[in-house]
């Protein structure tokens, strides 16, 4: 019986407070004339792994515990569009050194644990919309500011009512 594969990657899983002022600026960006990103499923992703075995899986977890990084604040400041994937999306004006630092460990988290790390940059963003259809400029909305103190790693779930994405575990940021 060959081996079961679970979709993984690690991200920036906001707590309630975050969440509801990214779902705000969705519903500001969006409004209702289009489908938007559930609520429970926004995140920043730092680094895709795909299908991954247990084996591997194990990997990045023992890994990911060993990352020993500062906490660091986050301000998502600018709304933008991606008109090939047709992706609505908020990011930061400015990255701060912390998330660069966060997302360049977890790639090396991938490649020692033998996944080839995607080819793209790492690009800071949370999908809000998707087939969404930009006629004008994307608004600016207000800011949300997003006090990151841990990471997580998820998994991509395919369910007859779309994907769903469940953190499996989550590690501190406590500082170098």
């Amino acid at each position: 019986m060959p081996e079961t594969t679970r979709r993984l990657f690690f991200a920036l899983w906001p707590d309630d407070t975050v969440r509801a002022g990214l779902d705000a600026a969705g519903k500001a960006l969006a409004g209702k004339r289009i489908k938007r990103v559930p609520a429970g499923n926004l995140h920043i992703t730092l680094a895709f792994a795909g299908p991954v075995k247990a084996d591997v899986a194990a990997c990045l977890e023992q890994a990911a515990a060993a990352i020993r990084l500062a906490p660091f604040e986050l301000t998502l400041d600018h709304a933008g569009y991606w008109p090939r994937p047709r992706i609505l999306w908020l990011g930061p004006t400015h990255v701060p050194p912390g998330l660069w630092a966060l997302a360049g460990a977890l790639r090396n988290t991938l490649a020692g644990c033998g996944i080839e790390p995607e080819a793209r940059g790492f690009q800071a963003h949370v999908t809000l919309a998707r087939k969404f259809s930009q006629r004008a400029p994307v608004p600016e909305c207000p800011a949300v500011t997003w006090p990151v103190s841990r990471f997580c790693l998820v998994q991509s779930v395919s369910e007859e009512s779309g994907v769903s994405y469940r953190p499996l575990r989550c590690w501190p940021l406590e500082g170098e």
